[in-house]
């Protein structure tokens, strides 16, 4: 390994929050070393707890991130990170530490984040154990930047215990969280127009934990109502029924209920190789994903911009058509940059 980057990486690892905001912006702007980096950092990843939280605009996502983290940070949490002792027999700290990704939308003008949750968490900038950042989408759909899933391994490799990922919250489209997180917590609020359209937004299968936030107006009991007729209809393949839990997240409450929530369902996952199933299943649909991306950039760079346009131009006049010129393009791309031999699986 490069001693630079080995230094690095130690550096990271050991808590220098500097080298952390370093290796973030190396992989979330793709710079030169990115690709090194994730794959000197992956061996270290795989102990965080990632925990996704979606739901439609307005649902006060923001503020129940805060409100967990807060309670996961106190000495009365609950729910305790870590119960090792020292060598010493002295407890370790057992406060979780934290990392915490705001995805926002992008802005037309900056390309940068623009919903700023980072200002509704200020309170933490003084927490050496929470460490926030906010992402842009850039225009990817899903509610998730296309590089939220290797942040969050630089943040688990970092030692951070949990990760929260709150989603941009543009409703239909925030599936692909489920492909990054271990466990999704789905935020619905009552009084938002039909609530059982804004159920049935394509979100609810997605769901491990139901919330129901600003359960203190009128129509919380509706929504309830209306989540549990759903899960009626449509029992879940794995054999788990998503709790609901009713919280105010601006007044604190519920906050205990729904880190227990998270807590049975992370005990759940533990039982008979369920969290090793569900992982590989992620993994599965992130590694085609990734293989699009990688092939995507493979046939940019063999085209380049300047014949892309002049292609497209051909095609919107009707010279050619898209079907086969596509395949002729995939057809290069498959001939001048697939390996000598096909990927096999390592020997047990």
């Amino acid at each position: 390994m490069n001693p630079d980057l080995q230094s690095w990486i130690s550096s990271l690892r050991s808590g220098d929050a500097r080298a952390l905001a370093r290796a973030i912006s190396t992989v979330e702007n793709r710079a030169p070393g990115w690709s090194d980096l994730l794959k000197a950092l992956f061996p270290h990843s795989g102990h965080a707890r990632v925990i996704g939280l979606t739901g439609p605009p307005g649902a006060g996502k923001s503020t129940l991130v805060d409100q967990l983290a807060r309670l996961y940070r106190s000495e009365e949490n609950p729910h305790p990170c870590r119960k090792e002792r020292g060598k010493d027999g002295a407890p370790h700290d057992n406060r979780c530490t934290i990392g915490i990704i705001a995805v926002d939308p992008t802005s037309p003008f900056s390309g940068g984040a623009i919903l700023g949750d980072r200002i509704r968490m200020q309170q933490h900038f003084s927490d050496p154990g929470i460490y926030i950042r906010s992402m842009a989408t850039r225009g990817s759909l899903g509610g998730l930047a296309r590089t939220t899933a290797d942040v969050a391994t630089v943040l688990d490799a970092s030692g951070r215990d949990l990760i929260l990922i709150e989603t941009v919250g543009v409703g239909q489209g925030e599936v692909e969280i489920v492909r990054l997180a271990d466990i999704t917590v789905v935020i619905l609020v009552p009084g938002m127009g039909d609530d059982v359209q804004t159920i049935k937004a394509g979100i609810m299968e997605i769901a491990d934990i139901f919330v129901i936030n600003k359960s203190d107006r009128e129509g919380a009991e509706r929504v309830e109502r209306e989540i549990r007729a759903l899960q009626s209809l449509d029992a879940r393949h794995d054999g788990w029924t998503p709790p609901i839990v009713k919280t105010v997240a601006s007044e604190g409450k519920g906050i205990t209920e729904l880190a227990a929530a998270i807590a049975e369902y992370e005990a759940y996952l533990q039982r008979e190789g369920r969290a090793l199933k569900k992982s590989a299943e992620n993994w599965q649909s992130r590694l085609v994903e990734m293989l699009r991306d990688a092939m995507l950039e493979k046939a940019r760079e063999r085209l380049g911009d300047g014949n892309v346009a002049r292609l497209a131009a051909e095609v919107a006049e009707h010279k050619r058509d898209p079907y086969t010129l596509v395949e002729e393009i995939a057809g290069k791309v498959a001939k001048h940059g697939a390996p000598d031999a096909p990927v096999r699986g390592a020997k047990g």
